[in-house]
């Protein structure tokens, strides 16, 4: 599913235009990524909660010469759905 599908099932749903649809998935979408680049996490209620994973420092290889390489740690999302949510896709 892409961002134009969501934003015509939300605009579906609500009885809404497309571009106040678009208006409200963006803002969700910022939401989210602003909370996230603020360290805490955002829970939407029935639905799961997204939090910021932060990788450590490790070692990699470069494949073509074996030379080994240090990859900084960096920052990346994780999403842990709620039971409901679960048990509509099984």
């Amino acid at each position: 599913m892409k961002k134009s599908d969501i934003v015509e099932c939300v605009a579906g749903e609500g009885a809404m235009t497309k571009l106040v649809a678009e208006a409200s998935a963006d803002g969700v979408f910022a939401a989210v990524a602003e909370s996230l680049a603020a360290g805490e996490d955002m829970t939407v209620v029935g639905f799961g909660r997204f939090s910021r994973r932060t990788r450590p420092t490790r070692e990699g290889r470069n494949p073509r010469t074996g030379v080994p390489v240090a990859i900084g740690p960096s920052a990346t999302v994780s999403f842990k759905p709620v039971k409901a949510l679960k048990d509509t896709l099984n």
